[in-house]
């Protein structure tokens, strides 16, 4: 077994970046979480996302309280989610703080919840719940509308985006 517990004596202090890359041998998904405010797109890079029921369809995302997508969501109480193909490394990036002129994304709305085109699945839902999460909140959306293609996913393992082969 490699590395330590990460838990000190009896105050059982966790080692912060121990727990962050214990979590980061979790391989996932990558997403791009977008809300629409007036006439503008608003977007970041995620990997925590889940299925939450499937009756009713649910899904739920986890967002820092200080990214500032978060109040954009409180705000709109809608939110898309593109899960992306492992082709679009650059919007990953992009909507993960690496800004780049080359990426220039395209977005479709469904009832006023924008989605990226060209994504390997796109979901449309609207806040049904929110619930406070240490320094997240955990937005739980009902499902609204689906878009799904064929493809291979893009992945985020260690740090790093990853394709599957």
């Amino acid at each position: 077994m490699e590395g330590g517990a990460g838990l000190s004596g009896a105050t059982q202090t966790l080692d912060k970046a121990l727990f962050r890359q214990a979590l980061g041998r979790f391989a996932t998904g990558v997403t791009v979480i977008t809300t629409m405010v007036g006439e503008d797109v608003h977007g970041m890079t995620a990997s925590a996302f889940m299925s939450g029921s499937l009756e009713p369809p649910l899904v739920v995302i986890s967002i820092a309280r200080k990214a500032r997508i978060h109040a954009l969501i409180e705000a709109s109480a809608v939110f898309g989610v593109s899960i992306l193909h492992a082709g679009q490394e650059l919007h990953g990036r992009h909507f993960g703080g690496q800004a780049s002129a080359e990426c220039i994304p395209g977005f479709t709305a469904h009832e006023g919840i924008p989605m990226l085109d060209d994504a390997l699945a796109s979901i449309a839902a609207t806040v049904e719940h929110a619930y406070a999460c240490g320094d997240h909140t955990l937005f739980l959306g009902r499902v609204r509308h689906l878009r799904v293609t064929d493809g291979e996913p893009l992945l985020h393992f260690t740090g790093n985006f990853r394709k599957i082969g």
